[in-house]
């Protein structure tokens, strides 16, 4: 058939239905050939859909085809149309269609986009722009690449409120930081956290807490798309496991920071990839990780390229031999934190200090470790001698004799914090305190065996560092031991006193006069004997350098010091009189003063009506914050009337 009538095509015969697509067109020919002979060159079938084709005997009213949609094509056909969009704005407005082509899109990798190309490292190292050239609007995208983060807590952190965020920001170069604060009912899942690879190539840092469905699948696309990973924080993650971090290890090269905090399904394996892989690695936290031990922690620290400068080790089933490679190979560490580390004795500590090989150590916190001793702190500070940070808490075995030995190796601490360490002194604080001539700050907090000393010795050498004294919760020490630290430290300018209930005011003026810098912070929080008396003097000798005043609880303080305070304090910025016995009198006074310019002030549970509310709101806009909480004789409507004044103050009530 197809040779007798010359034309290309099969032999085969379509049945139910005219030659021509169009019967009018075929009227046409038929009326033509009655008159002339016409020739009819051959033509290939129309490809048309199967709803358009007319079937023979149908009517013409049926012929009519009803409007069809996009959305009856299959997700494989508009796959193929959406990743076929011109740039991310026609992304981004395309998807605000349907959740269908919301979730459609989000699925689709940057490999698989037309004419796009997937970011590599080396787009990172561009040059430097022309400053004197006025950036166009997408040099300014550009340069914005990585800098947008979004933060999702509990219910709002779902799959579909991923890929919202992650194609309406895919046109202003994708997300830079993304942060995900669940809980055990959080829904967002490895479809979530591919919209995000996919969408954000740029990402750098990407922090998962409480999410417990998203799985290594997930992880292992954010490593797959997101060669740019910085920053990764895996807390509370139970379903990924050392899959998705090799993953991680093997695609992100340029990872900085890695915290890992209960994932019972990672262990010394991953950790080993991570150490070979990621030499650019600076951070690492690993907390309760069961199945971490002494294998991981060495292949992080002794790997060749290594350069880690912190580490934060938590509640692991390591032993003596971590820390004896920490102290061996950790040659640029510069903090260290080792916390509830159970199965550490002192020859871990010993050897850590003795290997010498953490000559760039400058802070290192112990806290709830069994296996610190006088020996163990004492080579910490001979194998550290830039240490300027030393945080002990909860040490049973630490004595004075330890900080003896300590101080007379650590001459460039600057920061002594002690808590929970009861066998300790006030003589093996005063070790510390003449023995290392730079120390900054000193801070004892719930020391029960620091007391008064039986006997005030004749002559003690002086401390002219010291500039910040903070004792909390040591109920034993009272005047005698502040009225020496007054008398050997003329340089504090920072007090911090707050617990301590049998602080007085004899014992606390010699201290204040003594200062001949002039003080610029007091927490008195809870000393139920301070008196205006003090705060007068207080005021009086440092009201030029003052700065903050904390007298939470302080029963005995009445608008007399409040009188004193508006008088002779100039730069005072951050008062709290929560529980004293002030009156509405002296708040007057107070928000009176011209030369105040608070800006926090504090007057929970205070015994102040509404009388004192106009004399507030003349405060002036320097005053941001203003507690009214538990102040029973203030109404609520007095309150709005007050917020309608000063519109620009947080007001808590």
């Amino acid at each position: 058939m197809a040779a007798l009538v010359k034309r290309g095509g099969s032999d085969d015969i379509y049945p139910g239905g005219p030659f021509f697509s169009n019967l009018v067109d075929a009227g046409l020919l038929v009326s033509l050939a009655r008159t002339v002979d016409v020739y009819c060159p051959p033509r290939k079938r129309s490809r048309v859909t199967a709803p358009l084709i007319l079937r023979a005997g149908e009517k013409a009213a049926e012929g009519k085809q009803q409007p069809r949609s996009i959305d009856t094509l299959p997700d494989e056909c508009l796959f193929e149309i959406l990743r076929r969009l011109p740039g991310d704005k026609e992304r981004s407005n395309s998807a605000c269609v349907s959740k269908r082509w919301l979730m459609l899109l989000s699925s689709i990798c940057s490999s698989q986009l037309i004419g796009r190309m997937k970011p590599s490292l080396q787009s990172v190292n561009k040059p430097l722009p022309d400053l004197n050239e006025h950036p166009s609007v997408n040099d300014q995208e550009i340069q914005n690449n990585g800098f947008l983060t979004r933060r999702l807590e509990a219910e709002e952190a779902t799959d579909i409120r991923l890929s919202a965020i992650a194609l309406g920001t895919c046109s202003r170069g994708g997300l830079g930081k993304l942060f995900i604060q669940g809980n055990d009912s959080t829904k967002v899942s490895d479809v979530g956290l591919s919209a995000i690879a996919h969408a954000c190539p740029s990402l750098r840092a990407l922090s998962m807490w409480k999410v417990p469905l998203v799985t290594d699948a997930g992880l292992e696309e954010i490593a797959n798309e997101c060669p740019l990973l910085e920053k990764l924080d895996l807390c509370h993650c139970p379903q990924i496991s050392d899959k998705g971090l090799i993953a991680v290890a093997l695609k992100c090269p340029n990872l900085m920071t890695l915290t890992i905090e209960a994932s019972s399904n990672i262990s010394n394996k991953a950790l080993q990839f991570v150490g070979r892989c990621c030499s650019k690695l600076k951070y690492v936290t690993i907390k309760d990780c069961p199945e971490v031990g002494d294998q991981g922690i060495a292949s992080l620290v002794s790997s060749p390229s290594s350069s880690l400068e912190r580490i934060k080790l938590q509640a692991l089933n390591i032993s003596d031999l971590a820390l004896a490679v920490i102290g061996q190979y950790g040659k640029n560490l510069i903090d260290l934190s080792l916390v509830s580390l159970q199965k550490v004795g002192e020859k871990g500590f010993w050897v850590m200090g003795n290997t010498c090989g953490l000559q760039k150590l400058r802070s290192i916190s112990i806290t709830c470790c069994s296996g610190l001793t006088d020996i163990g702190l004492q080579a910490v500070a001979k194998g550290s001698p830039l240490l300027k940070q030393l945080f002990v808490r909860k040490s049973c075995y630490l004595s004075d004799a330890g900080l003896r030995a300590f101080a007379e190796k650590a001459r460039a601490l600057e920061n002594f914090h002690l808590e929970n360490c009861n066998r300790v002194t006030f003589l093996g604080v005063l070790s510390v305190l003449f023995n290392c001539p730079k120390l900054n700050s000193l801070a004892l907090m719930r020391c029960l065996g620091i007391r008064d000393l039986p006997y005030a010795p004749a002559q003690l050498p002086s401390c002219m560092s010291l500039e910040s004294l903070i004792i909390q919760d040591c109920p034993d020490v009272t005047s005698a031991s502040l009225q020496m630290v007054g008398k050997i430290c003329p340089q504090l300018q920072k007090i911090d006193l707050g617990g301590q209930a049998g602080v007085t005011d004899a014992l606390l003026i010699p201290l204040i006069e003594n200062s001949k810098v002039g003080i610029v912070e007091v927490n008195l929080r809870g000393c139920v004997n301070v008196s205006d008396a003090l705060i007068t003097i207080l005021a009086k000798a440092h009201g030029s350098t003052l700065k903050m005043l904390n007298l939470d609880g302080c029963t005995k303080i009445t608008d007399r010091s409040l009188m004193a305070i508006a008088t002779c304090c100039f730069v005072l910025d951050d008062l709290d009189l929560s529980g004293c016995s002030i009156g509405n009198y002296g708040v007057a006074v107070l928000a009176s003063a011209k030369q105040l310019s608070l800006r926090v002030l504090s007057l929970a549970s205070c015994s102040i009506t509404t009388k004192c509310l106009p004399f507030l709101a003349n405060m002036g806009q320097s005053v941001v914050g203003l507690n009214l909480q538990q102040c029973r004789l203030i109404t609520s409507d007095a309150v709005a009337v007050l917020e309608q004044k000063l519109w620009w103050c947080d007001i808590i009530s």
